[in-house]
């Protein structure tokens, strides 16, 4: 599938290591608010609270690599953090398979911390790899590549979730997701001597901060601001929570905003180039990280999941058919829109699979019928990204070879623009199906997902090359955290979109609020082409 010999050794040990990593990660995350919404096995969230807790832990998840990059550029080293990082993570996926739910909130801030060290060094160490004159030419290539493992494991996980919890239930899943996380950390060390020369310690300059200085100025007025979001009387944004996370950021957004005032001369435009992307490009993660909650949520509810009798037994033979049982007072409570209309039993009456059948459909009482399981449809994604990958590449190098490449930041606008598109196709698919009181084919679900990933393609493996490209090498961790602060703020905003769902009447006003966010964001970075492609030019 890929021609490692054109690339640096590095690759394949990154490669598998970042694709196991990501099987945990997303194996987990595709069935976490599906674990919180579960009111016999899980914890009976409302669809609510569920989307502000996933929203508040995807958010915090790419809030650390700012701590954990900054460490690694002045302290650990990045092969040192990537482990702490893994070992961490790996521990807190085995935690969450005991239910409760406090050890839930332990093993939630073990994965959020990891992540913090994992995730911005390993993509810093693999751009180190590629700054030799022999590789330079092949950096965003290596990151197309390297983002293709990231989407093998996302694709590959659920269907061992599924099965596990088909068979086991959840704990089982999240099991799994440990194993895989420690899978990944010993590749990565058995690759080590590939890329042990890339992982040095910047020196530190008369500019920058001592770490005491960041912690103090920076790491404690955000927990303050935090904290003082919580005492408002009334929240400003949805929830406290959400306030929380908000104020929470304005110290980080501070520190980057001194970091380009501070810096030399020779730094200062690389650095307001890529604040200005990372200004925008959170729009696309805030529609984007619905996959694990409003997408989710269409793929349980308003999707037609049932297995058709011709593959239902190999289905079953692998574990991968969800036995769905028809009771008649399982939706008793609930609206035509899937919201619960009596509180009082909110916590334990969920939304049924059959509450937006045609009755001449239905099942008897107590009959059941096989389906997909809803996180299967989590794999769409990733799919579409392994088959799409290498046409992107050979398409941009045919480009190349004609000297019509588009520059980074193009890619990066298109890719806004192209992922607002997707959205129109929810819209057509809520009109097709009658606003959600028709089962929907999974195929709109599909298409809308082939939109989407070409945007992504366009966009998130080449904003990990431009931080690779414009750092200054002392502060080349330390932006790869500010691009995933910028991701964390998206996530965030995503549980708020998400959680705004059962308020709209109409579904398609919400997937229209969705296009035009994007479509804003896309005429914002398409306004600042022409500046921005002018500093790659300086820095190439």
């Amino acid at each position: 599938m890929f021609n490692f010999k054109k690339h640096p050794k590095a690759l394949p040990f990154l490669f598998f290591s970042e694709m196991w990593e990501r099987f945990g990660y997303y194996l987990m995350i595709g069935i976490f608010t599906l674990y919180l919404k579960d009111s016999v096995n899980g914890f009976g969230f409302t669809e609510k609270e569920a989307a502000d807790l996933y929203g508040t832990f995807i958010a915090f998840v790419f809030l650390t690599p700012f701590i954990g990059g900054l460490l690694a550029d002045r302290v650990l080293g990045y092969r040192r953090s990537i482990t702490i990082g893994g070992i961490m993570m790996g521990i807190g996926y085995c935690l969450m398979s005991v239910h409760d739910k406090n050890m839930l909130y332990v093993a939630m801030i073990l994965v959020i911390l990891g992540n913090g060290f994992f995730k911005p060094n390993i993509s810093t160490l693999l751009g180190n790899v590629y700054n030799s004159e022999e590789y330079k030419s092949k950096k965003d290539s290596g990151y197309s590549i390297f983002y293709m493992g990231i989407n093998i494991g996302a694709f590959v996980c659920n269907f061992f979730g599924a099965a596990l919890f088909n068979i086991y239930g959840w704990y089982a899943a999240f099991l799994a997701a440990g194993i895989g996380m420690f899978v990944g950390i010993t590749i990565f060390w058995i690759g080590t001597k590939h890329y042990k020369h890339a992982d040095v310690i910047k020196p530190k300059s008369d500019s920058d901060m001592s770490l005491l200085h960041i912690f103090s100025v920076i790491l404690l007025p955000s927990i303050g601001f935090g904290l003082l979001a919580l005492m408002l009387p009334k929240p400003l944004v949805g929830s406290a929570t959400n306030d929380a996370f908000l104020f929470g950021c304005i110290p980080i957004i501070f520190f980057y905003g001194r970091l380009l005032y501070k810096s030399p001369k020779e730094e200062k435009r690389p650095i307001a180039a890529m604040l200005a992307i990372f200004s925008v490009v959170f729009m696309f993660w805030a529609i984007f990280k619905q996959n694990g909650s409003t997408l989710n949520t269409w793929a349980e509810r308003y999707t037609d999941r049932e297995i058709p009798s011709t593959i239902l037994p190999g289905m079953k033979s692998l574990y991968l058919a969800e036995k769905i049982t028809y009771k008649k007072d399982s939706v008793v409570v609930m609206d035509e829109q899937f919201r619960i209309k009596d509180k009082k039993l909110m916590e334990w009456n969920f939304p049924s699979y059959f509450k937006n059948m045609p009755p001449e459909d239905l099942p008897a009482e107590n009959e059941s019928i096989y389906a997909f399981n809803t996180n299967l449809f989590q794999s769409v994604n990733p799919f579409w990204v392994i088959i799409l990958t290498p046409l992107l590449i050979a398409f941009f190098s045919f480009l190349a070879r004609k000297g019509r490449e588009p520059s980074t930041p193009t890619k990066i606008a298109f890719g806004l623009l192209i992922s607002g598109l997707s959205c129109f196709v929810m819209v057509v698919a809520i009109y097709a199906n009658d606003n959600g009181m028709i089962k929907a084919s999974s195929w709109w679900f599909i298409s809308s997902y082939v939109v989407i990933t070409i945007g992504e393609l366009f966009l998130s493996p080449m904003g990990l090359s431009l931080v690779s490209k414009l750092s200054p090498p002392r502060l080349t961790s330390l932006m790869m955290g500010g691009w995933f602060l910028s991701t964390s703020i998206g996530n965030k905003l995503s549980g708020v979109l998400s959680s705004m769902w059962d308020n709209y009447e109409n579904k398609a006003n919400f997937f229209y609020v969705n296009i035009v966010l994007l479509c804003a964001a896309a005429i914002l970075m398409f306004g600042m082409l022409r500046w921005l492609n002018a500093i790659f030019e300086e820095h190439k």
